[in-house]
């Protein structure tokens, strides 16, 4: 059963750079039909999907944020990242990786997800 576990910085400053890693077990992140997400949930609010990664390494992004997000892949240590670039408090949220069989997921009931990690943007 495959498992993911995300891992960074709790506390980024304002206008610094947000990044994560996604470390995966019990499954390859080069599997076809797969797509490895990273989604946010801010306190109070819904699920935001802010962007993937394919099997085959081609990259989708939320428009909102495809300025300010960039996830690549590590197939040697079979993990992926996500970089956010000029935070701000808004960003602040628990981020979660996952796969699913869908470009976009949105759900925690669609495909295999980590625990989430909390990111507090405040100087």
């Amino acid at each position: 059963q495959v498992q993911l576990r995300e891992s960074g910085p709790g506390l980024v400053k304002p206008s610094q750079t947000l990044s994560l890693t996604c470390t995966v077990s019990g499954g390859s992140i080069t599997s076809n039909s797969y797509y490895w997400s990273w989604i946010r949930q801010p306190q109070g609010k819904g699920l935001e999907w802010m962007g993937a990664i394919g099997s085959g390494g081609y990259t989708y992004y939320k428009p909102s944020l495809k300025s300010r997000t960039s996830i690549s892949r590590d197939t040697s240590k079979n993990q992926f990242t996500l970089q956010l670039t000029s935070v701000t408090p808004e960003d602040t949220a628990v981020y979660y990786c996952a796969r699913g069989r869908r470009v976009e997921v949105t759900s925690f009931q669609d495909g295999s997800w980590g625990q989430g990690t909390q990111v507090t943007v405040s100087s």
